[in-house]
């Protein structure tokens, strides 16, 4: 039986493939979830234990976690890392896509927190971490269904941490802010075409907050990858770890500015940055 054996999602690159690395790094046996073969063989040759994974998938969830506990016996950490950014106005999304959102982000991170519930509870011990973002406690124009996502996914790890916490299972929750991944790229590439034309400004002005945001000039207050795993790595370690952590520049700062503003001055922040539709 291995120590400490932990399991994550979304190693494909970016936030998991770091902390796929990082966790082989620190003697832990990983095992890397992932959607493609070529990131399985990437993730096989940096140590981790690579897994076909998809999470939305209840068959690929169910078979992850069943190899884990009969290869190694236990399981330390559950890491629920995968996820992604839709963008564009309400009106303008297709319901596949809000539910393919909600099934990656959250039903994902749930089922997989159902699986592995079980075994902690009976070795009273471990750690769930849901990959979180500042867009989980704050909302942006065009991102309602990714922040629709984060938002559940935090209050759904307030209640859990409430319900295991006597079992010996922590459950911690990491806020990033904007980091140097493909997260960026996808979500520029997630914006739909504005239907109805009402909408094509703020489209626009989405794509250039994204692209100002992974490309641009505030390129610079992003996170790297290696950032978040170390914080990831210290809330796994920890004896007492915190039950949120924020990474990065922007996201302590955003969230702080938030909590300062009541909804019309928010509203107000936000007008500088979005074009708002119906008002020419």
């Amino acid at each position: 039986m291995t120590s400490r054996v932990a399991l994550v999602t979304g190693c494909s690159s970016g936030i998991g493939f770091a902390l796929a690395e990082a966790l082989v790094a620190s003697d832990w046996c990983v095992y890397a979830g992932a959607r493609d073969s070529e990131a399985l063989g990437r993730l096989e040759s940096i140590g981790a234990r690579p897994v076909r994974l998809d999470v939305c998938e209840a068959n690929e969830c169910e078979a992850a976690v069943a190899r884990v506990l009969a290869e190694e016996g236990s399981l330390s950490a559950l890491v629920n890392n995968a996820g992604f950014g839709l963008h564009g106005a309400i009106e303008c999304t297709s319901l596949d896509s809000v539910r393919r959102q909600l099934e990656t982000n959250f039903v994902g991170a749930v089922r997989l927190a159902q699986l592995v519930l079980p075994t902690m509870r009976a070795q009273r011990s471990g750690t769930i971490l849901n990959m979180s973002s500042m867009g989980g406690r704050l909302s942006f124009p065009g991102g309602a269904f990714y922040h629709a996502s984060k938002h559940a996914l935090e209050a759904f790890s307030d209640t859990l941490r409430f319900e295991v916490a006597g079992f010996g299972i922590r459950v911690v929750v990491v806020e990033p802010g904007p980091v140097a991944s493909r997260f960026g790229v996808t979500g520029i590439g997630s914006v739909a075409n504005a239907e109805p034309a009402e909408y094509a400004a703020l489209h626009e002005s989405i794509r250039a907050g994204l692209t100002s945001t992974f490309e641009g000039p505030s390129s610079e207050l992003s996170s790297t990858p290696e950032d978040v795993a170390r914080i990831c790595i210290e809330a796994l370690e920890s004896d007492a770890p915190r039950t949120r952590y924020v990474v990065g520049p922007m996201a302590e700062d955003l969230i702080r500015q938030r909590a300062k503003m009541d909804d019309e001055d928010w509203d107000g922040f936000l007008e500088n940055l979005y074009a708002r539709p119906g008002i020419p």
